[in-house]
C-alpha cells in the first residue's frame, strides 16, 4: 500500500531550509586547493556509472588554463590520440543518470506544488554566476551541484524520504567535495581547481572592491561589483578611484550604471559641473548635459543647514523645479506639508 504523498512542511522543517542551504553553499565556496587523487577518484566512478572507461584527467589551475587545454585537444597540439574527445560532451548524460533516477524516487512522495515550493526556497542555494568566466557549456559546476545536493539531502535528511539510489548519491556528494569545475568528455575529463580567493557581497553576488572577487593559483583574477562583470581597468581600483570622465566614455550601459553607483552622485555632479537649473532654500536641481546615461541626468542636490553634508538624488528628468522635484522625491507631498506633517 503506497503511503499518502507530503503536502507541507512543519516549522521545524521549514527552519532547516537555510541550514542545509548554508551547508552545501559552505561546500561549494570552498577555497581550499583541490585533493588532485580524490578529485580523480570521484571523476572516474562518475564515468563507470554511465558505463565508460576511466579517461584521461587533466588537471588546470583556473578557466582560462582550461580553455588553452580544450584549444590544444582540438587543435591536436597536445594528447594527439584524444583530438576527437572534445567533439562529444558528457554532461547531459552524467546528469541523467546522477540525478535523475533520484529526483523520480523523491518526488514521488511529495506533491508538485510542495516540490516546487522547496525546490524554490533550495535553489537560492548559490545565486553568484561562478563559471561567468568560462565561454563554454559543457561543463559540471559547483552552481548546480550545491543547488541538487541542498534539494536531495533536504529530502533524505529532513522528509525521511526513502530512495534506492545510494551509489549515485554518495557519488553526487563525492563529486562536489573534491572537485570544482568539470569539463566532461568522451575519453577526457578537465577538472579545473578552485579559487584562491572568492569574495561577495550580503545577497551573495560576486563583489570586491579594488580587488579581483576571484582569484585563481596561476593569477587569472575575475573582477565583479555586486555581481556585474568589471573589466580589469574599473576591478582592480577602488570605487574611490574611479573618475567620473570614464562615463562619458564607458559604451556599456550596464557598466555606466554600476560606475554611477560606486562614484555617487555628488561626485559626478563636481567632477562633471552639473548645471544649476533651479534652487529652492536648501535644495538645488541640476542638470549633467554629458551623455552620461540613456537619459540625460537631473539630480536635487541637498545641503545639511547643520553639517554641510552634500548628498545628491536622481529625479525624474521631466521635473521642472527644484520644489516639485523635492514633491517627487517625498512621494507626492508638497515639502512644506511634508515639514508640517513630520
Amino acid at each position: 500500500m503506497s503511503q499518502p504523498k507530503i503536502t507541507s512542511l512543519t516549522p521545524e522543517q521549514e527552519a532547516l531550509i537555510p541550514v542545509y542551504r548554508e551547508k552545501w553553499l559552505r561546500i561549494a565556496l570552498s577555497t581550499e586547493p583541490i585533493d588532485k587523487e580524490k578529485a580523480a577518484e570521484a571523476v572516474t566512478e562518475a564515468y563507470v556509472l554511465i558505463g565508460r572507461k576511466k579517461p584521461h584527467i587533466i588537471f588546470c589551475d583556473s578557466p582560462y588554463a582550461v580553455d588553452k587545454t580544450r584549444e590544444q585537444l582540438v587543435k591536436g597540439l597536445s594528447l594527439p590520440q584524444l583530438i576527437n574527445s572534445v567533439s562529444n560532451e558528457l554532461e547531459s548524460e552524467l546528469w541523467d543518470k546522477l540525478v535523475g533516477q533520484l529526483w523520480e524516487e523523491l518526488t514521488s512522495r511529495i506533491t508538485n506544488k510542495l516540490e516546487a515550493r522547496i525546490w524554490e526556497d533550495l535553489e537560492e542555494t548559490i545565486g553568484t554566476e561562478l563559471i561567468e568566466q568560462f565561454d563554454f557549456d559543457d561543463l559540471i559546476n559547483p552552481e548546480e551541484l550545491a543547488k541538487w545536493c541542498t534539494w536531495i539531502d533536504f529530502c533524505i535528511s529532513v522528509l525521511n524520504l526513502s530512495y534506492s539510489s545510494k551509489t549515485e548519491w554518495i557519488l553526487l556528494q563525492n563529486l562536489i567535495k573534491s572537485c570544482w569545475i568539470i569539463c566532461t568528455y568522451q575519453e577526457v575529463a578537465i577538472i579545473c581547481d578552485r579559487p584562491r580567493i572568492l569574495s561577495f557581497d550580503n545577497q551573495n553576488r560576486l563583489h570586491a572592491e579594488g580587488s579581483a572577487a576571484i582569484q585563481y593559483a596561476d593569477g587569472f583574477s575575475f573582477y565583479a561589483y555586486h555581481g556585474v562583470t568589471l573589466p580589469e581597468k574599473y576591478g582592480k581600483l577602488h570605487p574611490n578611484q574611479w573618475q567620473a570622465k570614464w562615463l562619458l566614455e564607458e559604451k556599456n550601459a550596464e557598466l555606466r550604471r554600476v560606475l554611477i553607483q560606486g562614484i555617487g552622485y555628488s561626485r559626478i555632479c563636481q567632477e562633471l559641473q552639473a548645471i544649476e537649473l533651479d534652487s529652492w532654500q536648501e535644495y538645488t536641481l541640476l542638470k549633467i548635459d554629458s551623455n552620461v546615461d540613456i537619459e540625460p541626468i537631473y539630480l536635487l542636490k541637498m545641503t545639511c543647514p547643520s553639517t554641510g553634508f552634500i548628498h545628491a538624488l536622481r529625479v525624474p528628468p521631466n521635473v521642472e523645479s527644484a520644489r516639485e522635484a523635492i514633491t517627487w522625491v517625498n512621494g507626492g507631498i508638497d515639502p512644506e506639508e511634508f515639514s508640517l506633517q513630520t
